[in-house]
């Protein structure tokens, strides 16, 4: 109890880091009580359990559906809401509580006819909080959790013109006769909702604990994995380094400091991984070494170099989006116009042509090659 508080309170000074604290250590049952508890000191003029119902039935799978449509999560969207409705909802309610708590003290001692304009702050705040745990549960980039948050506005829009029927219908559940029957009937079912949350921190103990062997990289590399997943690309890195440590041969720990540095355009640093990883294993992860490299290139406005590496690439993997859409790059850059035009169609017809369970996956790739398609004519 005490530890999910100070994690509430982390939230005004770090909300980057509590998010993933909340992820780690977080408790449900705590976020849940703690908006209920918030609710009736407010003056809400309404039940105090509304506030935990809207958040439950329709802000959450709301904001988790729009994170799908934008962000491309992959997996069917039963999949991804049996994986991340529960983190996702334990990060929303420590947000709300901590949106709503200073809005409680402040009305303690400010005229009841300031409560709208201080609410206002309050729920600018939230929505601030909100980028943190969009980009923190789904490791979607930046861009993707604002657009996420500015229009999270419409799953409320959704309950305001709902809540008067589902009243009428939460009126009939509050029963005490339904919920012992929901209950035994639909319980296993309720319980799995928090599986998702159990998993990650189960999965991050175990993680931790064979960490604390020094002579373990494997366990090092994957909790860079995890902190990579979140954004967390500091922590990540540490990680990753750590793994290089123990084990100089760990290749995915130097293909992903060489991701991480050529994402943040450090790439003399992030050459040296991939040669590395080129020395360790020419084919790792199906060759996508070649492809990073030839990213770097590109960035490096070196075409040439970039060409000889994606030739071989998209040679091997012809299907892949990324690799295509990059290698369209490449030729434009060298002034060969109809062959980028041709590399780019390919893109767009890898994508269109995907499994349907990983197009929102790649669906970015075929965006950008429609874009380069349109300015070439």
């Amino acid at each position: 109890m005490i530890e999910n508080a100070k994690l509430v309170l982390r939230l005004y000074a770090q909300p980057g880091a509590a998010m993933n604290a909340i992820l780690d250590q977080g408790s449900l049952l705590f976020a849940s009580l703690a908006v209920l508890v918030i609710s009736l000191l407010l003056p809400f003029g309404v039940s105090f359990y509304t506030p935990l119902l809207i958040l439950a039935v329709f802000y959450v799978p709301g904001v988790l559906l729009l994170s799908q449509l934008l962000g491309g999560l992959g997996g069917e969207l039963g999949t991804v809401f049996r994986r991340d409705y529960a983190p996702l909802l334990t990060c929303t309610a420590m947000a709300w509580t901590a949106a709503n708590l200073p809005l409680w003290l402040a009305l303690r001692v400010a005229p009841v006819a300031l409560f709208l304009p201080i609410a206002a702050v309050a729920y600018a705040y939230l929505l601030f909080l909100m980028f943190f745990a969009v980009r923190t549960v789904f490791g979607v980039g930046n861009g993707v959790s604002i657009a996420v948050v500015c229009l999270s506005w419409v799953p409320l829009l959704a309950a305001f013109f709902l809540w008067g029927p589902l009243r009428f219908i939460f009126g009939w559940i509050a029963s005490p006769f339904f919920l012992f029957f929901a209950y035994y009937y639909l319980g296993g079912e309720i319980g799995n909702l928090g599986a998702g949350l159990r998993s990650r921190q189960n999965f991050y103990r175990t993680l931790q604990a064979a960490a604390v062997n020094p002579h373990d990289a494997g366990a090092q590399y994957q909790l860079g994995l995890i902190y990579q997943q979140r954004r967390e690309l500091t922590k990540a890195g540490d990680r990753f380094r750590t793994a290089i440590a123990i084990d100089p041969t760990e290749t995915g720990a130097h293909f992903q400091l060489g991701h991480i540095a050529r994402e943040q355009g450090r790439l003399p640093e992030a050459l040296q991984h991939f040669q590395t990883v080129l020395d360790q294993d020419p084919s790792f992860q199906h060759s996508e070494i070649l492809r990073e490299l030839g990213a770097l290139y590109i960035t490096a406005r070196q075409f040439n170099d970039a060409w000889n590496e994606l030739a071989v690439y998209v040679e091997r993997r012809p299907y892949d989006s990324e690799g295509l859409f990059y290698a369209g790059q490449a030729l434009e850059g060298s002034g060969k116009i109809a062959e980028a035009r041709e590399m780019y169609a390919r893109a767009v017809e890898a994508v269109r042509t995907a499994p349907r369970y990983r197009q929102s996956t790649v669906a970015k790739w075929s965006r950008l090659s429609q874009k380069q398609l349109r300015r070439l004519g």
